[in-house]
């Protein structure tokens, strides 16, 4: 018997990852996007069907969930109305998996990631850390202060909404069809000629989350209905060094990385951010990573590099 997933938004990495995955696994998968020049080719291939829909237009998107889903994947909530306008789809679908961030935990003084004091997080974070309040209706989640309080509010109003719902809260996302790539700025300074970097922050662990390990961990959930809320990071927690050196391998630079002294001219990198994900519930729901950062990460910069070529 066949499964169907339908997945809002399944055209980047997270969802380009969880579709290839899903449809290699045998499933139906369908993904959503408004812009078809950005379906990734080797999902085609891989028979994902494309469907040129916005996720705010509700009618489109209950239309496309009416012939009935075993999965539905939503990586575009920001915001309880977001939420809250897909519910009369919701009674077509088995189960529902909605995709937050990392970023709405606070540390024990109520410092977070978009605030202007950085936090300062002394240990790996679990689900029931604090996280900052949720979003009034009209407040905006395209802005930096109300986009952490916006995937708060769509996380209760999803988890509140009496489907069975699971609230995946990924780190720093990874690989191929990224819409923002962070390796690209490394990628860049690396083939500008230089042959000596100064990094600020070197040993700061910023948490990775490959997409392919998160697209993992949808699979996992895929057929478990429940209500629950669940950290996505790679098992492996490599120094902004590290990333920079995995980088500077790929790309053959035989230059010198060092790390900063007062009064350097720094390469402040992306990765400065010392905050780390406990997934021990997901392993607890049977999920397995498909691999490490330091080996998922090169993922990214080939793509980069072969979107150059093409």
């Amino acid at each position: 018997m066949s499964v169907r997933a339908v997945l809002l938004g399944g055209t980047g990495a997270m969802g380009g990852a969880t579709a290839m995955m899903l449809s290699e696994a045998g499933w139906s998968v369908d993904v959503t996007g408004r812009d078809p020049s950005r379906m990734p080719k080797a999902l085609t291939e891989a028979g994902v069907n494309f469907h040129q829909i916005d996720r705010h237009d509700i009618r489109e998107v209950q239309h496309l969930i009416s012939h009935g889903a075993d999965l539905l994947v939503d990586l575009l909530a920001y915001s309880a109305p977001h939420v809250r306008a897909l519910l009369p789809a919701l009674p077509d679908v088995t189960n529902m998996v909605l995709i937050s961030s990392r970023a709405v935990y606070t540390d024990d003084a109520g410092r977070h990631l978009n605030g202007d004091a950085p936090p300062r997080f002394t240990s790996p974070l679990s689900e029931t850390a604090p996280t900052v309040p949720p979003a009034a209706d009209d407040v905006d989640p395209d802005t930096r202060e109300g986009y952490a309080p916006g995937k708060v509010a769509a996380e209760l109003a999803a988890l509140e909404s009496g489907f069975p719902v699971t609230v995946i809260r990924p780190s720093k996302v990874h690989g191929r069809w990224a819409r923002n790539a962070r390796t690209s700025s490394v990628i860049q300074l690396l083939r500008s000629g230089v042959e000596r970097i100064e990094l600020a922050q070197a040993n700061t662990i910023d948490h990775l989350s490959a997409a392919k390990n998160v697209a993992a961990l949808i699979h996992t959930v895929a057929p478990l209905p429940g209500r629950r809320i669940l950290n996505a990071a790679d098992p492996d927690a490599p120094t902004a060094e590290d990333i920079v050196r995995i980088i500077a391998a790929e790309l053959s630079w035989n230059g010198h990385i060092e790390r900063a002294i007062d009064g350097a001219k720094l390469f402040r990198h992306p990765w400065q951010t010392a905050m780390t994900l406990d997934t021990t519930a997901a392993l607890k729901m049977g999920y397995r990573p498909v691999g490490n950062a330091v080996d998922l990460i090169t993922d990214e910069v080939r793509w980069l590099l072969s979107t150059e070529m093409a």
